[in-house]
C-alpha cells in the first residue's frame, strides 16, 4: 500500500485510541489527551484501522502504540504509519527514534531498526513511563537514526 493512499488523522480521540490499543492488548495506562498531540490514525468506514504515536524528547523520540487492525494487516498499513511518524518526527528535529516491542522486532528490523541494550537508552527515553515501568524488561529495545 502506498502511504499516499492512506489518509492520516492527527490527534485521534482518546476513546478511539484506547479502544484500538486495548483490542491489541497494548499499554494504555499512561495515555492522556496531551499525548495525542503526536498521534496519528488511519481509518476505513468501520472506524480506526491503524494508529501510531511518538513521544518527542528533544532530538530523541520514543515510537509508541503502533497498531494495525486485523482487517488492514499485510496491506502496508503498518509500514505507512511508521514512515509517516518518522517523517513527522524528523520535521520536529528528532534524529534518533527508539521503541520497545514484545512481538514486532522482525517487522521493525525490516524498516531499518536495530536492537540495542536498554542500558544504552538516553536519559530522556529512560524517563518515559513506557520505558521505565510499563513495557517489560524482556521487550526488545530498538533504535533507528533518522
Amino acid at each position: 500500500m502506498n502511504e499516499n493512499a492512506i489518509v492520516f488523522e492527527a490527534r485521534p480521540s482518546l476513546g478511539s485510541v484506547m479502544s484500538l490499543l486495548q483490542a491489541a492488548d497494548l499499554p494504555t495506562s499512561d495515555l492522556t489527551e496531551p499525548h495525542l498531540e503526536h498521534f496519528f490514525a488511519c481509518s476505513s468506514g468501520n472506524g480506526l484501522t491503524g494508529l501510531v504515536g511518538v513521544e518527542i524528547c528533544g532530538s530523541d523520540a520514543l515510537l509508541r502504540s503502533l497498531v494495525v487492525g486485523a482487517s488492514a494487516r499485510t496491506k502496508g498499513t503498518g509500514t505507512a504509519l511508521v514512515t509517516h511518524i518518522e517523517r513527522y518526527s524528523r520535521e520536529r528535529g528528532v534524529r534518533s527514534m527508539y521503541l520497545l516491542t514484545t512481538s514486532a522486532a522482525s517487522f521493525f528490523e525490516r524498516l531499518g531498526y536495530r536492537r540495542i541494550e536498554r542500558v544504552l537508552a538516553p536519559a530522556s527515553i529512560r524517563a518515559t513511563p513506557e520505558f521505565s515501568s510499563i513495557c517489560p524488561a524482556s521487550s526488545a529495545f530498538m533504535t533507528k537514526q533518522l
